[in-house]
């Protein structure tokens, strides 16, 4: 490894656990001359912790410093590259953040009446018309809290509408490609999921399509592009196929990122679509949430909506739900609207020619990306990528390096993996996703990063097998942890 990447400081210190001693703390409240509450009113004593046996007794700066150096050991967007495929991990703006803490927003009580909260009923009805705009779909949903919640939404209106027809079928067809919560999702509406191999090309195999797409089958999941960042150039006749034999085509808009202002879902025969807006427009990703995945759909699907549906009438907004074929309400209260916030105001503050150019600028990095690390590394589909680009580890397993290897080697050199081993139908996955919001420098360290690890991989394989070197914690064994979970705290029992 070069000198070039040993930087930064590594503390090293007990867990916190392992420090203080008895009697020491950082504030004491026994002399405030008020009285002390009778929690034993409050609950029972059997639910009461009295005493925190083992807990650590800390002074002020010990616990400061705890969490501080906590902080610092954590990586996130605001750290450096995120580049996990199908993440679209892209910088989220500040002015979005301070759009959705002003006071006209954050002061709504959830039961307050329409008539005091019509600026945040405006928002929901604007920002699903921009997103039907985005999309090339007729109406939408922004009640999902989740792109898994958006797919179970979409397909539960696909159910409807079907069992209005006479006949809600039984399976839905899924790439398998596709991400793992499509065919969790059609199970979860009691579907069957059938996978569809793909062709050599890395896209669905229109013949396969053919001969699986019968009156049983309710849906086509994709997602387009797909997760090995290729454009389905067959989706339209795919949608032929999916609609003369009267399926829905149902996508996956985790990808949206590769098209938004540049392509439109339902010009390519999508029914319904549910966006990932801590993917596409910017709002905070991860951490278990709160999240939003809104559902667009074509006007067949439109009676279906979840309820209740913010409409717009003689300039004042307010809440249906007097929507007779609805599915039902599938989120409390709006959704999270402090989400839908911050991706009204990052399309505000981006405009049609911002959403473009940011499409445009995430497929060029993608594809820089795969260029640079050609002959490094080998690439299961050449050609052009979208907005992500997919390698595998079949040059490195010639020294005995695997993509785990290459992984933690990166740890090393300050970067975060990238997503790897998925997608599944790629052995030894390794999967890149810049996006738009790195500059070329950014790429093209990272890029040299993982140079660097090709050339350690072929001059000093061994050295990769104990990577990562440089951080608090060394390498775990991480399936003896997977088969022998710790589920219990040490602590606290």
């Amino acid at each position: 490894m070069t000198s070039q990447y040993r930087r930064g400081m590594v503390f090293n210190e007990k867990e916190v656990f392992g420090k203080g001693s008895p009697g020491r703390c950082g504030v004491d409240f026994s002399d405030t001359g008020i009285p002390e509450a009778d929690v034993s009113a409050l609950a029972p004593e059997t639910h009461l912790r009295r005493e925190l046996k083992g807990f650590p007794e800390l002074s002020e700066p010990e616990v400061i410093r705890h969490f501080t150096r906590l902080s610092q050991w954590n990586y996130g967007v605001d750290s450096n590259i995120y580049p996990l495929g199908s993440c679209t991990m892209k910088h989220n703006p500040r002015v979005n953040e301070a759009v959705a803490r002003m006071k006209g927003f954050t002061d709504i009580h959830p039961f307050a009446p329409e008539s005091a909260c019509q600026g945040t009923l405006k928002m929901i009805h604007d920002l699903g018309d921009w997103l039907c705009e985005i999309t090339g779909l007729d109406a939408a949903t922004l009640q999902p809290a989740a792109g898994a919640h958006g797919e179970f939404t979409g397909l539960l209106m696909i159910r409807a509408a079907l069992a209005k027809r006479g006949d809600a079928r039984t399976k839905v067809l899924l790439p398998d490609s596709s991400h793992g919560t499509n065919p969790a999702s059609a199970v979860f509406c009691g579907y069957q999921a059938v996978t569809i191999k793909s062709g050599p090309d890395g896209k669905i195999d229109l013949d396969e399509l053919s001969r699986l797409m019968d009156n049983s089958v309710a849906a086509l999941m994709v997602t387009n592009p797909n997760t090995l960042g290729i454009f389905e150039s067959n989706i339209v006749k795919a949608a032929h196929i999916v609609h003369e034999r009267g399926g829905f085509l149902y996508c996956d808009g985790a990808n949206l990122n590769a098209l938004m202002g540049r392509a439109k879902l339902g010009d390519m025969g999508v029914d319904v679509a549910h966006i990932n807006l801590h993917k596409t427009f910017s709002t905070p990703h991860g951490g278990g949430g709160p999240g939003a995945g809104p559902v667009c759909v074509v006007k067949e699907l439109a009676p279906f909506l979840p309820v209740p549906v913010v409409v717009e009438e003689g300039g004042k907004y307010r809440l249906d739900a007097d929507r007779p074929e609805t599915i039902g309400k599938i989120h409390g209260f709006h959704g999270n609207v402090g989400i839908l916030l911050r991706a009204a105001a990052y399309i505000l503050s981006m405009g049609a020619d911002g959403l473009k150019a940011a499409t445009e600028t995430a497929v060029i990095n993608a594809n820089y990306v795969k260029a640079k690390l050609a002959g490094h590394y080998h690439e299961p589909t050449p050609g052009k990528s979208m907005h992500e680009c997919v390698f595998n580890d079949k040059l490195q397993n010639e020294h005995g390096v695997t993509t785990l290897d290459i992984a933690k080697g990166l740890i090393d050199r300050g970067y975060h993996p990238p997503t790897i081993y998925f997608p599944l139908i790629v052995r030894g996955a390794i999967m890149i996703e810049p996006t738009e919001t790195e500059s070329l420098e950014t790429l093209d360290a990272f890029c040299d990063a993982m140079i660097d690890i090709a050339k350690q991989a072929k001059e000093n394989p061994e050295s990769l097998k104990s990577a990562p070197v440089n951080t608090v914690v060394r390498r775990l064994d991480e399936a003896w942890a997977a088969r022998n979970p710790e589920l219990k705290c040490g602590i606290c029992g």
